[in-house]
C-alpha cells in the first residue's frame, strides 16, 4: 500500500498476558497481538509495533500520532513497587489512611486483612493547621513545623510527598503553601497536594488517592520518559497520548503530574471501543464483555455510552471483591473486574470443588500448553481440549499450542484430584468460569439498576469471543455483536477515544439557598482549567465538548448520584430547574422519589471538556469464499455433546453472510465459538451478530 504521510493513528495497550497494537492508515487498519514482557514491557510494544508497521509499509513519518495504555500504575500499586512516600497531613489525622471507613468485604469474618496504606505509619507526619468545613482558617498553617520535619522526612528515605490537609478541598491555600516551600527545600522529590489530585471531601478517599499519585509519580516519569525515548530513537516524532481511566486521553505532561488517573487506563479503551460499536449499531442498551488473558471487564452501556463513577478500588486483599482495597477517587469508567481470562488457574478449592482463578498464569510461564514451563491448567487449556482453539492457529500463529502439555497439565491436577476425565475437566473448568462471569455481571446489573438480559453484549478481547456463548446462556442474553478486530478491541479503543479532561469539585449548594453567582464562577473556573489540559493535545483551535454534572441528593442522605446540567450560565430560577433534574434522574436510579424530606443539594460539580473522538475507518476488504468450509470436532455448551463445527476465516465472511451454529469464525488474534443454540449473520461495517435460533 501506498501510506499517507502523517496520517497513520497508533495504538498500544499493555495487559497483563499480552501487548495489542493497532494501526490505522489509509483507511485500513493493522493488527498485532503479542505476549507481555513482564520486566520490560516496552519490550513486547516494539515487537508488535514493527510487525504492524511491516504489514502496513508505513516508515515513522507516516505516524501522526501515538496513544497508549499501560498496566503499569496498577501493576506498582498491587505489587507495591512505587516511589518511597511520605505524607504530611493535620496534626490528629496521621491514621486516616488506615482506620478507613466501616466498608467490610467480608461482614462477619473477625479476622478481616485490610490493605495496608501505600504510606507506613513511619513515614506519615504531621503539621499544625486547621480550615473549617467552608474554608476559613481555625488554625494558620505552622511552616516552622515544616521546618522541624525536614530531618525526619529525610531519615524516612523519601522520595515522594503526598500532602493531604483537612477540608483542603474548599481552600488549597495550606496545601499550596506546603508545596512551595518542600520544594524550595528539596527541589528534587515529587510533591502531589489533595486539593489538585482529588478536590473532594471524604478524608480517607482523598488522602489515599493523593498518596496513590504520590506513589506512582517517579515511576511512571521515568517510565514515559523512556518510552517517549525509545520511540524518538526509532523515528517516530508524532505526540504521545495516555488513556485515562475516565475514556479520554492526555498528554505526557498531564499523565506525569497525575499518574493516578492512568490505573485503568486499559479497560477504559476497551469500554470506549464497545460503545462505538452500540452507537454504530443503534443499541439502546448493551454490555461490554472485554475478556483477555488476566481479567475479564463488565461494563453497562446505554445510548452507547459507558456508565462512569468517580471511585474504584485498587490492590484489593480479597481480589475482585468490593471494600478490600485501596480507594482511590478520580473519574472513571464503571466497570466490574474478575480474575477471569484465558491464563485463569483451575483448582480444587478447600471444600473440594472445581474452582477456577482468580490466580492467572499471565504471559511467564503462561498456560501448560503455551510450552514455556507453566504446569498449571488454565482456561485456554480447556479450550484447546475442547477444540475451540486451533493450535497453530493462536494469536496468529505466533505462539503454536501443545495438545500433549494440556492434556498432562489437566491429568497432573483437577483431573487427578477430583477422578475427572480430560473432557468432563475441560467442560467444567470453562462453565465455572463463565459462571463467575455471569455472577459477577448480575450483581453489576442490578447495583446499576439495570437488568442484564434484556440488552446485547459486546464481546471483544482474546478470549471472550470464546466464551460468549456459553456466558449468553448463563444470563439470558439472546443478542451478541462481535467487532471486526475483537482480538484488539482495547488498542482499537485507543484510536476511538477523544483527548478530554474531567474535573470534580466538591462545593455545598443547599437548592433553596442556591447561589447561581458562586456556581457559575465555580464552573468557569473549572472548565477553564480542563481546557488548558485538553488544549495541549488537541490544540488551542480544536473544537472542544463541554459537559458539566451536579452530584447530587436529598438533604440527610450520605451519598450522591450524578445528574446532568446544561452547561448555559445559571440564572436566577436555576435552583427549580436543577430539582426537576435531580427528582427525574433519582426515580431513573431508585424507581421512586424520596417523600418528606428537604429538596436535593449539591455536593460537588464535574467539568469534562472533550475533543471530537476520532471516525471508524472503512469496513476491512473480505476475500471471497474458498469452496466449502473445513470441519472440527469441538464440545459444544449448548448440546453438551461433541459436534462437528464448521470452520471459516472472518475474512471470507462478506455483509450478508449467514452461517447457523455451530461452527467457529477464526480471525488473527481470536475465534468465535457459535454453540448450536446461536446463528451468525455479518452487518453491513463487518461486526459479526450472533441470535439466538428458537428451540429446533
Amino acid at each position: 500500500m501506498t501510506a499517507t504521510s502523517g496520517m497513520g493513528r497508533l495504538g498500544i495497550d499493555i495487559g497483563g498476558t499480552f501487548t495489542d497494537i493497532a494501526l490505522e492508515l489509509g483507511g485500513e487498519r493493522f493488527t498485532s497481538k503479542v505476549l507481555t514482557t513482564g520486566n520490560r514491557p516496552v519490550d513486547a510494544c516494539l515487537v508488535g509495533l514493527r510487525r504492524v508497521m511491516q504489514a502496513s509499509g508505513a516508515a515513522p513519518a507516516d505516524i501522526a500520532v501515538v496513544i497508549h495504555g499501560t498496566t503499569l500504575a496498577t501493576n506498582a500499586i498491587i505489587e507495591r513497587q512505587g516511589a518511597v512516600t511520605a505524607l504530611v497531613t493535620t496534626r490528629g489525622f496521621r491514621d486516616t489512611i488506615e482506620i478507613g471507613t466501616e466498608g467490610r468485604p467480608e461482614q462477619y469474618d473477625i479476622n478481616i486483612l485490610k490493605p495496608l496504606p501505600l504510606v507506613p505509619r513511619r513515614r506519615r507526619f504531621t503539621v499544625a493547621e486547621r480550615l473549617d468545613s467552608k474554608g476559613n482558617v481555625l488554625l494558620a498553617l505552622d511552616e516552622a513545623g515544616l521546618e522541624d520535619l525536614l530531618p525526619h522526612l529525610d531519615a524516612s528515605g523519601a522520595e515522594a510527598l503526598a500532602i493531604g490537609f483537612i477540608n483542603a478541598y474548599v481552600n488549597a491555600d495550606h496545601e499550596r503553601r506546603a508545596r512551595r516551600f518542600f520544594r524550595r527545600r528539596r527541589p528534587h522529590w515529587s510533591i502531589s497536594i489533595s486539593s489538585d489530585v482529588s478536590p473532594e471531601f471524604r478524608e480517607f478517599e482523598r488522602f489515599s488517592t493523593t498518596c496513590a499519585n504520590a506513589y506512582l509519580q517517579p515511576l511512571m516519569s521515568r517510565y514515559l520518559a523512556a518510552f517517549e525515548g525509545e520511540l524518538r530513537a526509532l523515528g517516530y516524532a508524532c505526540p504521545l497520548l495516555l488513556m485515562l481511566s475516565s475514556g479520554g486521553l492526555t498528554s505526557v505532561d498531564t499523565a506525569r503530574d497525575f499518574p493516578v488517573r492512568l490505573i485503568e487506563s486499559g479497560p477504559a479503551g476497551g469500554a470506549i471501543f464497545a460503545g462505538g460499536i452500540a452507537r454504530r449499531i443503534g443499541l439502546a442498551g448493551a454490555i461490554s464483555f472485554d475478556m483477555g488473558g488476566t481479567t475479564a471487564k463488565i461494563c453497562m452501556l446505554d445510548g452507547g455510552t459507558a456508565q462512569t463513577s468517580r471511585r474504584f478500588e485498587v490492590g484489593r486483599v480479597y481480589r475482585f471483591r468490593k471494600d478490600s482495597g485501596l480507594p482511590i477517587r478520580i473519574p472513571v469508567i464503571d466497570m466490574v473486574e474478575i480474575g477471569a481470562g484465558g491464563g485463569s488457574i483451575a483448582h480444587v478449592d478447600e471444600l473440594d470443588r472445581l474452582a477456577v482463578g482468580p490466580r492467572s498464569a499471565g504471559a511467564d510461564p503462561g498456560p501448560a500448553c503455551y510450552r514455556r514451563g507453566g504446569r498449571d491448567f488454565t482456561v485456554t487449556d480447556a479450550n484447546l481440549l475442547m477444540g475451540r482453539i486451533d493450535p497453530l492457529g493462536f494469536a496468529g500463529g505466533a505462539i503454536r499450542l501443545s495438545m500433549e502439555a494440556a492434556q498432562r497439565a489437566v491429568n497432573e491436577g483437577v483431573g487427578l484430584a477430583l477422578g475427572l476425565d480430560e473432557a468432563v475437566a475441560a467442560f467444567g473448568t470453562t462453565e465455572v468460569v463463565c459462571e463467575n462471569m455471569a455472577s459477577a455481571t448480575r450483581v453489576h446489573a442490578i447495583e446499576s439498576g439495570k437488568n442484564a438480559n434484556d440488552r446485547a453484549m459486546i464481546a471483544f478481547g482474546g478470549a471472550a469471543p470464546l466464551h460468549v456463548c456459553q456466558l449468553a446462556d448463563k444470563l439470558g442474553v439472546n443478542r451478541i455483536i462481535i467487532p471486526q478486530d475483537a482480538g484488539v478491541g482495547s488498542a482499537v479503543g485507543f484510536l476511538r477515544a477523544p483527548i478530554s479532561y474531567e474535573l470534580v469539585q466538591t462545593v455545598y449548594e443547599a437548592l433553596d439557598a442556591f447561589d447561581y453567582r458562586r456556581a457559575n464562577r465555580i464552573c468557569a473556573g473549572m472548565e477553564a482549567a480542563a481546557r488548558r489540559h485538553v488544549e495541549v493535545g488537541a490544540g488551542r483551535r480544536a473544537h472542544l465538548k463541554v459537559r458539566r454534572k451536579a452530584y447530587m441528593r436529598y438533604a440527610g442522605q450520605g451519598h450522591e448520584i450524578a445528574v446532568s446540567v446544561p452547561v448555559e450560565r445559571f440564572d436566577a430560577g436555576a435552583s427549580g430547574m436543577l430539582q426537576a433534574l435531580f427528582d427525574r434522574e433519582y426515580r431513573k436510579v431508585f424507581g421512586r422519589n424520596v417523600g418528606g424530606v428537604a429538596g436535593g443539594e449539591i455536593v460537588s460539580w464535574s467539568v469534562d471538556v472533550a475533543s471530537e473522538p476520532f471516525c471508524e475507518p472503512d469496513a476491512a476488504p473480505f476475500l471471497p469464499p474458498d469452496g466449502e468450509p473445513s470441519m472440527r470436532q469441538v464440545f459444544d455448551t449448548a448440546s453438551r455433546q461433541l459436534l462437528s463445527f464448521a470452520v471459516v476465516a472472518r475474512q471470507r465472511l462478506a455483509p450478508g453472510c449467514t452461517l447457523p451454529g455451530p461452527a467457529i469464525i477464526h480471525e488473527a488474534e481470536t475465534s468465535i465459538v457459535v454453540s448450536s443454540a446461536f446463528a451468525a449473520r455479518v452487518l453491513a461495517h463487518g461486526d459479526i451478530e450472533l441470535q439466538r435460533m428458537a428451540a429446533r
